[in-house]
């Protein structure tokens, strides 16, 4: 595999993970949705999950399993978000390592290609559901209002970096619109 391949993301949603509907899902024949935490389903320091996830997930949830898999350490932290919307979830992941989203397929009792792997991060989310064969979801990170003004450094230099290698992350028009 090329780093091309390793970075591309099988579909950019444009927006927040709440932009990835039931009818997005099902179009691409997906059963199951591993999903990053920080910045992908909350701000990096809130602790919990916003009344519009937890109705996302509710809607989700009706015809799609669903479960955490989070670079970050914090039990209390990711296990209440976790507990919040009443899923499941691996802490500790060490993504773009694939053990614990293996873990989580396995959970699942899916095999990688009709699970999506979800999250913000093209060198930590994308890279490793590629790596694992699994459908990979880009999406715009959910960022703090206290933090929003300032710049994203880590994730431009991610999208800068993965186009140098090959990658197209910021087409003219985004690979889906909400429908």
């Amino acid at each position: 595999m090329t780093w091309n391949d390793l970075l591309q993301p099988n579909l950019i949603i444009s927006g927040s993970v709440l932009n990835l509907t039931p009818a997005i899902i099902q179009q691409y024949g997906l059963q199951g949705l591993v999903l990053d935490v920080d910045e992908t389903l909350v701000p990096l320091r809130v602790g919990l999950a916003s009344p519009e996830l937890q109705d996302w997930v509710e809607q989700v949830r009706s015809s799609t399993q669903l479960c955490l898999v989070s670079n970050n350490l914090s039990e209390s932290r990711i296990g209440g978000i976790a507990r919040s919307l009443n899923l499941p979830y691996y802490l500790g992941a060490a993504k773009p390592s694939r053990r614990k989203i293996r873990a989580a397929l396995t959970g699942m009792n899916l095999p990688a290609e009709q699970v999506g792997m979800v999250g913000d991060r093209l060198f930590t989310d994308v890279l490793a559901g590629n790596r694992l064969g699994m459908f990979t979801i880009l999406v715009d990170p959910i960022i703090h209002p206290d933090v929003a003004l300032r710049s994203h450094p880590v994730r431009n230099f991610e999208v800068w970096l993965s186009e140098i290698l090959g990658a197209t992350i910021t087409p003219k028009e985004r690979k889906v619109n909400k429908t």
